[in-house]
């Protein structure tokens, strides 16, 4: 009986492993994606508009990043606190 249920919390464990690396290696992805649409964006909308806006594009940039990291981080804590998710 007790290897049984050693066995069963080794592969709730692993399985709970599988999901925390599968959802952190899309969300590297998902990251990635975004981090290229917005500097895309930025160069695109924001140089041309002030001609020699190098550096600032670049702190434009890091304002959206930290910005949507902000938000997203916050109302994901809350989803998780909502429905009872200890970390």
């Amino acid at each position: 009986m007790a290897k049984k249920i050693r066995r069963f919390t080794f592969h709730k464990e692993l399985i709970r492993q599988l999901v925390t690396l599968s959802s952190s290696a899309f969300g590297l992805a998902a990251a990635l994606a975004w981090n290229d649409t917005i500097q895309q964006t930025v160069k695109e909308f924001i140089e041309p508009r002030i001609p020699g806006s190098g550096i600032l594009s670049r702190f434009i940039y890091a304002g959206i990043v930290t910005i949507l990291g902000v938000i997203i981080t916050f109302e994901l804590s809350r989803l998780a606190s909502r429905w009872g998710i200890k970390k």
